[in-house]
């Protein structure tokens, strides 16, 4: 599984839900997931339980989503992080700029 995205709260929340490998080569599918965003959306959950595998590439992702984002009232959670993955959001110091559950 590559990227999949899924809408709940009655439409109000985006899930990104990440394959085995968040890297660079998911560039375009991360992407796209969130790009053409309706105005519904309050909140974007990253899900990264089945996520064994992240790069600094994902950590620019990540970031850059929030920044395209910068300008809608929106809040954005990381969630269901695997202990390794869990690490380097922390050592990136990514809870200071997102919900990490």
């Amino acid at each position: 599984m590559n990227v999949s995205t899924d809408k709940v709260n009655e439409q109000q929340t985006l899930i990104i839900e990440m394959g085995e490998k968040f890297d660079f080569s998911k560039v375009e599918a991360f992407r796209s997931a969130y790009q053409d965003l309706d105005s519904d959306v309050k909140h974007i959950t990253v899900d990264l339980a089945k996520t064994e595998y992240m790069d600094s590439s994902a950590l620019g992702m990540l970031l850059n989503m929030q920044k395209v984002l910068s300008q809608r009232p929106l809040t954005f959670s990381i969630e269901n992080s695997r202990p390794p993955v869990e690490r380097i959001l922390k050592i990136s110091r990514f809870d200071k700029k997102f919900i990490i559950r």
